[in-house]
């Protein structure tokens, strides 16, 4: 077999294990244990990727989730994956690979050719360049989109299996390298519950590429120790993506990626969603590249890279390299490298000399030298050939000529900085520490703490303490005992530190080379040019540099380019990198699917269950078409043979208005209040008063965020003393009945009240029309259902075909209307009784849309339709509802400065000045069609607009600023077509604006 780089012993991979797997359509063979990365570097495979904007050719830079250029296609069919990194993508037998971005191939790139023009593509030239002419934007968004990117999204039925698991433990420990291991031992020995998780395929962390024995044993025995303890999970290939609030994590583990298509009955990944009470973060530290001319080029590769491709896989990525470090962690590999038959060409350090026993060792093997040097330039464009050295002097100019060295690997070491993530995402804020110039762990806001390398604690016997410190804390925090420390005996003492680090944040240009392109950020794209840019741009936050520049954007998350980047926009403002702080640490620290998302939570019955009401089937029956509102299928309209929908509108219409209709209405949300003090309950959330209602009466509410904005409304009836049936919206059942036992729990836990969600248990049959009475007395017994016994805005116990009810005289049709509520058992009974009865009145079935027309002529509202959050009761003409005498939720906001504003957005309605014409929902309006002004000033828009075939008009609803001193004004609506719709504001009552019929 061909592996051209392969080193004959060594590593971690299984030699006896031959693995074929596929990269861009063509074969190549590797070992088990191996990772795309490794298997492609051992076949003499460097030139992997094309870079996100300049299509530059890109190689393999780091060795695990640092690795910002190799993001590939995994997988053909149903079964591919974008943006997988080869440095984390295990290899098996038949694994397809492709590369991202590129046409035809990463060799050749017909968009390589941007790469000429990358002068002209600075940072923040999209903004700049494409804002005119503005019928071209489409046209610039699809060139865009086609130039720049990466993977592309399976848009095919995913066949995988995903689970979610909730864990609760008593410490959480991310990252399984000698410092989380040596936590999670202590945690076990104390008798913790203990979860131990590392996104690699071993547990081990920087250990496994460790060739000592005794380093070796330590790790074989430690992790033996721990899984003999029955309290401790051990999860490799499982990376802790998410921090958030109250030591809430979520974790993403790769069940069975490694293995190909996931055997049957077997999931592919699994969420865990853990609660610890102690987290420790040793997740290590990254390995941060320096930033010189063309550092991009394929065989540009980071010291901790290459001595993991060389020790754990037996991989050699080069065979004649040049070293060039600013810090003595990155001296071993020049040993490494020498003792596995390579070659160092030279080796570049700006200091005046490394610490340590290296001087010695250098001159012993031979290598030259270079101090207070730098690489400037690095010769390519596919693969290194050499290098380009020069002196450097007072740490910013290249006062001389440059010497090239010729080699096929550049190894770099700009220092490391600890993987600070999660500690970032709990709350903790960074700090940044000269003596190693990076960012550390701050103070904790959260029951967690950082260990080993994550902690700035590089030496292994040192970061073994750490981790049992760390592990020792959390388990005393707990109420355990942990035991006395031990040290391990036999591991090699490591001198070497980061301490002696010289912080060189960017390579001064060498004169003849001025246009060599130095990056930052490799993934996308970001170069030092670009910060000093947003810097003379005005941009001085690194937030706002981030967003001008994209430093840190995409799956990279700032990993190797963040140091860098802050530094370098440090200098130019003449300020420290401490007070140029960093960029937010977000969720997901790697990439996670969607498919670990959403769990077993796939299709339409999964992901969102679908609720149906008891009459579902007799709907279907009748052909009823359907909209989803909420999670709930509810009857849109019922079309006869032929008809359109806006047909069958209008025939469901005018059969409320002359004859009678019903409605399914049991998706409305019903919530049961009861307790001592209930009524005072009502009164603190609803806007009116509610002390003075008697029983068998129902009053409609209006609730208010704290913001003082419309929230949720319904109809709430006294079915006794402390005993309350109140009715929300359909999609505001959840949200209402949580918020009401928050204030309770949180706010008012003195209050006797208790809340019971009993949608389901009561079905709601609405009749509506001047003939509801008669078809009520028809089907109910024992009820007088005259005006003076039965008024507007009551409720009545009897029998309706024979089944007890609850019946109440309410109405959003502005009709005579009654809402017979029965057990959801009994309802499709009730139901068909109801609309046998009927017959003889003209009963119609109408669904949601002529409902939605019904209401509209009549003014009334509909929440989160003619409300989006920035609506108060004054807004829609409803002062009435709100109690001046009382307190209540959302009141002392409603006399905020902006709430009080006369030119507020205040509902009115709308009749086009051609009668014929539907104005489209969200159209938005205009006071002058004339105007000529970019952007046009908008003053409002329409919330809800239908045909009126009662009116023979069309009707719409709107929020206009100053809306009701505008009434009887002409206003335009400016439509997407350029269209300009003239339209006269009035009251937004069309029809019956006394309210007879109701009260009838």
């Amino acid at each position: 077999m061909s592996q051209k780089n392969r080193l004959p012993v060594g590593g971690r991979i299984d030699r006896r294990k031959v693995v074929t797997f596929y990269f861009n359509g063509k074969s190549y063979q590797g070992y088990q244990g191996d990772t795309v990365a490794s298997g492609l570097l051992a076949n003499d495979v460097h030139l992997v990727a094309r870079s996100f904007k300049y299509h530059r050719p890109r190689g393999i830079v780091g060795a695990g989730a640092e690795e910002p250029n190799a993001l590939l296609q995994v997988g053909d069919g149903a079964y591919s994956t974008p943006n997988l990194r080869a440095t984390q993508v295990e290899i098996h037998e038949g694994l397809k690979v492709y590369s991202v971005n590129c046409w035809p191939g990463p060799s050749f790139d017909m968009l390589s050719a941007l790469g000429l023009f990358s002068a002209f593509f600075p940072a923040g030239f999209y903004y700049k360049t494409f804002m005119y002419p503005k019928r071209f934007w489409s046209v610039y968004e699809r060139w865009i989109r086609k130039a720049a990117g990466f993977g592309v999204v399976n848009t095919k039925p995913d066949p995988d299996r995903y689970e979610k698991i909730n864990a609760w433990c008593d410490v959480l420990i991310a990252g399984g390298g000698p410092a989380g291991i040596s936590a999670a031992l202590v945690a076990a020995q104390s008798g913790a519950r203990v979860i131990l998780a590392d996104e690699q395929a071993e547990l081990g962390g920087g250990l496994l590429k460790s060739k000592d024995k005794e380093t070796r044993q330590w790790l074989t025995d430690n992790l033996a120790e721990l899984t003999k303890h029955p309290e401790v999970t051990l999860l490799p290939r499982c990376t802790v993506a998410g921090y958030y609030d109250h030591n809430f994590l979520v974790m993403n583990e790769r069940v069975t990626d490694h293995l190909g298509e996931s055997p049957e009955n077997q999931v592919r990944q699994r969420t865990w969603r853990v609660r610890a009470r102690q987290v420790v973060l040793a997740t290590g530290a990254i390995e941060r590249p320096l930033v010189f001319g063309n550092n991009d080029v394929p065989g540009v590769m980071l010291s901790s890279a290459v001595s993991t491709y060389i020790n754990r896989y037996a991989v050699m990525p080069g065979n004649r390299a040049v070293v060039f470090t600013n810090n003595d962690l990155a001296y071993p590999v020049v040993e490494e490298f020498l003792e596995a038959g390579g070659k160092i060409e030279a080796l570049v350090d700006p200091r005046p000399a490394p610490g340590g026993r290296w001087p010695e060792f250098l001159k012993d093997k031979g290598v030259k030298v270079f101090s207070e040097s730098v690489v400037v330039d690095v010769t390519g464009p596919k693969r290194v050939r050499g290098v380009q050295i020069a002196q450097l002097k007072d740490g910013a100019r290249i006062p001389g000529t440059s010497k090239l060295v010729r080699c096929n690997l550049l190894i770099m070491s700009g220092g490391f900085s600890p993987a600070i993530h999660l500690h970032g995402q709990s709350g903790g804020k960074a700090e940044y520490n000269d003596s190693i110039a990076s960012l550390v762990p701050g103070l904790a806001v959260q029951d967690e703490r950082s260990a080993g390398a994550a902690n700035s604690v590089f030496n292994l016997t040192d970061a073994i303490r750490d981790g049992f410190e760390a592990g020792a804390f959390a388990v005393s925090k707990v109420g355990m005992t942990p035991p006395e420390y031990s040290e391990p005996k036999g591991l090699p003492v490591n001198s070497d530190t980061l301490e002696t680090i010289y912080p060189l944040w960017q390579v001064p240009k060498d004169r003849k080379r001025t246009a060599a392109k130095r990056f930052v950020d490799f993934q996308n794209d970001t170069s030092a040019d670009d910060i000093l840019l947003a810097a003379r741009e005005g941009y001085q936050s690194i937030e706002h540099v981030k967003r001008y520049t994209a430093l840190g954007f995409g799956t990279d998350q700032g990993k190797l380019g963040n140091i860098n980047g802050m530094a370098i926009l440090a200098q130019t403002l003449n300020q420290s990198p401490a007070d140029t702080g960093t960029t937010t640490f977000r969720p997901m620290y790697t990439p996670v699917t969607f498919g670990a998302l959403a769990g077993m939570e796939l299709g339409p019955q999964l992901y969102d269950p679908i609720r149906k009401t008891a009459m579902h089937e007799w709907h279907v029956s009748q052909g009823a078409e359907f909209e989803n509102v909420g999670q709930w299928k509810r009857p849109w309209y019922y079309p006869n043979s032929g008809e359109s929908m806006q047909q069958a509108v209008n025939r469901e219409c005018v059969a409320v208005r002359k004859q009678v209709g019903i409605l399914d209405a049991s998706t409305l949300g019903k919530i049961e209040v009861y307790g001592p003090d209930a009524t005072e309950f009502l009164n603190r959330i609803y806007t009116n008063a509610w002390n003075t209602l008697q029983v068998g009466a129902c009053r409609y509410g209006l609730m208010l965020g704290e913001d003082g904005m419309v929230m949720d409304d319904g109809v709430s009836a006294k079915l006794a003393d402390n005993h309350y049936y109140m009715t929300t919206t359909t999609g505001g059942a959840a949200h209402v009945l949580a918020w009401m036992e928050q204030w309770r729990q949180t706010e008012w836990p003195e209050m006797q009240v208790y809340f019971t969600s009993v949608t389901d248990q009561w079905a709601v049959i609405s009749i509506a029309g001047p003939k509801a009475r008669e078809l009520l007395n028809q089907c109910t017994s024992g009820l007088d259902t005259s005006n003076s016994d039965f008024p507007f805005m009551s409720f009545r116990e009897a029998e309706c075909a024979g089944v007890a009810a609850r019946i109440f005289r309410v109405s959003f049709t502005g009709e005579l209307s009654y809402e017979i509520n029965v057990p959801a058992n009994y309802a499709l009974h009730v139901w068909e009784e109801v609309f046998r009865c009927g017959q003889q009145f003209g009963i119609t079935p109408y669904g949601t849309e002529t409902m939605h027309v019904l209401r509209a002529e009549k003014g009334f509202i509909i929440v989160g339709q003619d409300t989006d959050g920035s609506v108060t009761p004054v807004d829609l003409g409803m002062n009435w509802i709100v109690s001046k005498k009382k307190d209540f939720l959302g009141k002392r906001s409603l006399f905020r400065s902006d709430c009080i504003r006369n030119n507020r957005k205040q509902l009115v309605g709308l009749e086009t000045e051609d009668p014929k014409f539907v104005l489209p929902e969200g159209a938005q309006l205009i006071e002058d069609e004339n105007t000529s002004s970019f952007p046009i000033p908008m003053i409002g828009h329409v919330t809800s607009s239908y045909w009126s075939e009662t009116l023979q008009r069309s009707i719409a609803l709107a929020v206009v600023k100053g809306g009701r001193s505008r009434i009887g004004t002409k206003i335009f609506s400016r439509l997407i077509s350029g269209e300009t719709v003239p339209a006269t504001i009035r009251s937004p009552i069309f029809y019956d604006p006394e309210g007879e019929r109701q009260n009838v």
